[in-house]
């Protein structure tokens, strides 16, 4: 249950009574009410802004329409004390009961705690990584890969039905690259001296495999082709090579996507032409000349007619070309139509995750969507800032064109799964991102992927203790939860219920937002809830969560941190991280 969603609809029915009663106006607008946490705890429970946003509408001061409200939620009898505070906001303190009775809630729940129906049902098309397919997948592709799978989980929790897609970018001139260095690796399998990889050839050692394939498969064969002949059957080869290894890379961070989808299809199969063929028919589409780009001086700039898309009509800064110079399609042009392809497969929730180098693109391609479904998709485009390495505070180097840059895998097997993940997400998609081997590696509070799995554990730790020194302790949920939760009194206790009793609502605001990272930051506060209430036990016996006189008390709060570990576990389970019961 999203406690605060069902407050706001407690605070909207009294405001119905309130019309039927003739004290308001009817046919207000409830829809911007909101009720959240108050910035400052001591205030309450939660606060609403009901008065302020219905006052203008219903011809009264915030603060008398806020005094007429509170009334009428005080003799509701849901709280223990009701505020009218500055010019009219309500701040609004819960019975302890009701915090209580959030712990057998959740124990009922179990894994599902925290689920929400804000989608309905919607397709989203979450589209993330689309590394070019020319090599394993480097650190940098990492938190992209990680960034877009959290978000596809997390939609998913808030009701919505996801598609995980990858775009596989095979038809530009960096596969022609591609082909050609793994036929230089070819020939260097058949006992030819390569020398040096020439300059502007992929030249890693993870082409070798590749050449030594196609040697044993074509032998000589290949080198008599005429060129066109061998750079297809080689580039065929090579992408599927390329992708295989793709895939594995994602493997060894639980990442899997539903569709791959190939730029060379849409080529192939004319949806291309097809797709600006329709934004022509909408008058879409003209020739013209563009005004010199930003910074270029009339001597450097050489206007000539081109095959245009008014983006401008969609609030782009410029229209933007669709052809270049030879007759062949931009890279815009492709893109248009995968994206419509996108919507027309039923998705009208779209998202790219880009890298940092992509931002310039964003209005473009927000413009294209726009016109191409009429306005009916919507485009998120979450651009994932750099990630940075270092060892021990000093930068780890890397190069791909070199061939000695790092890879997830490196990364991943140094770290291990959950820490690349957990890392990855604690931080803002859109701010750059130090990530050192050393500390993540560390176990303290300083490092918040053990803080919080550590929490995880400790908990399961606690229930294996009770179980051997409590005789005959039932510890099922369904008996966890028939505890006396009135036996839950200290200060503590109830923060950490009503931290717990925040995850739906940040689940549902994480989702709207696209903002996986909001639930790192929520696990780490969970955490340290518990964490706090762990070592106030410490200090006071009388605290701790095992009491062998008093077996009332100890199911009680056995229950609690039963249910604290369901929302670790579920909120975990939405990074794509494993809630270990036991720390090694």
């Amino acid at each position: 249950m999203n406690i605060f969603s069902h407050f706001q609809t407690i605070i909207t029915d009294q405001l119905g009574a309130l019309s039927a009663e003739g004290k308001l106006a009817e046919g207000l607008d409830f829809s911007k009410i909101t009720v959240e946490p108050p910035r400052d705890a001591a205030h309450g429970d939660l606060a609403t802004n009901a008065a302020m946003v219905l006052a203008k509408a219903a011809g009264m001061k915030p603060r008398d329409l806020a005094e007429l409200l509170a009334a009428k939620l005080e003799a509701a009898g849901h709280f223990t004390k009701v505020d009218v505070a500055g010019p009219g906001f309500i701040n609004l303190t819960l019975q302890p009961d009701f915090w209580r009775a959030q712990v057998a809630h959740i124990l009922n729940a179990r894994n599902t705690y925290g689920e929400v129906d804000a989608g309905r049902g919607e397709l989203v098309n979450v589209e993330y990584v689309s590394a070019n397919p020319t090599g394993p997948m480097h650190v940098g592709h990492t938190r992209g890969a990680v960034f877009g799978d959290a978000l596809a989980n997390l939609l998913e929790k808030a009701g919505y039905k996801v598609c995980r897609e990858y775009y596989i970018n095979d038809a530009g001139g960096q596969i022609e690259v591609l082909a050609r260095s793994v036929f230089l690796r070819y020939r260097e399998a058949l006992g030819e001296d390569i020398g040096d990889i020439p300059e502007g050839l992929y030249p890693g050692d993870y082409l070798v495999p590749i050449g030594k394939e196609l040697a044993a498969e074509y032998g000589d064969k290949l080198k008599a082709m005429p060129e066109a002949d061998w750079l297809e059957i080689v580039r065929k080869r090579a992408i599927e090579a390329m992708m295989e290894m793709i895939r594995g890379d994602l493997a060894a961070l639980g990442i899997e996507h539903e569709v791959f989808y190939s730029e060379r299809s849409l080529h192939e199969n004319g949806a291309v032409e097809e797709t600006l063929a329709y934004l022509e028919s909408k008058g879409l589409i003209y020739t013209g000349v563009l005004e010199p780009p930003k910074g270029k001086t009339p001597e450097d700039w050489e206007p000539r007619p081109q095959t245009l898309f008014k983006s401008t009509e969609f609030g782009d800064d410029v229209d933007r070309a669709l052809k270049k110079s030879d007759g062949s399609w931009t890279y815009f042009a492709p893109d248009i139509a995968y994206h419509y392809d996108k919507y027309k497969r039923g998705a009208a929730h779209l998202i790219d995750v880009w890298g940092a180098d992509h931002s310039g693109y964003i209005k473009r391609m927000s413009a294209a969507v726009a016109a191409v479904t009429d306005g009916k998709a919507d485009l998120d485009v979450k651009i994932c800032q750099l990630v940075k390495l270092y060892r021990n505070g000093e930068p780890v180097r890397m190069s791909k064109r070199a061939g000695s840059f790092v890879t997830l895998r490196d990364v991943v097997e140094e770290v291990g799964r959950d820490a690349v993940r957990f890392m990855m997400l604690y931080r803002k998609n859109d701010a750059p991102l130090d990530f050192d081997f050393a500390k993540v590696k560390e176990q303290s509070r300083e490092n918040p992927v053990f803080y919080v799995q550590y929490a995880h554990a400790r908990i399961h730790s606690v229930l294996r203790n009770a179980q051997a020194e409590v005789s005959g302790i039932d510890l099922s949920d369904s008996a966890l939860a028939k505890a006396d939760m009135a036996l839950l009194r200290d200060e503590a206790e109830l923060t950490l219920i009503k931290q717990m009793a925040q995850f739906p609502r940040m689940v549902q605001s994480a989702a709207e937002a696209h903002e996986p990272h909001r639930i790192a930051f929520y696990l780490y506060e969970l955490a340290s809830a518990f964490h706090g209430l762990w070592n106030k036990g410490k200090d006071d016996p009388s605290l701790r969560f095992i009491l062998a006189d008093d077996k009332s008390v100890t199911l009680a709060r056995l229950a609690l941190i039963r249910a604290a570990a369901y929302v670790v576990e579920a909120g975990l389970g939405i990074l794509g991280v494993e809630a270990i019961e036991e720390m090694r």
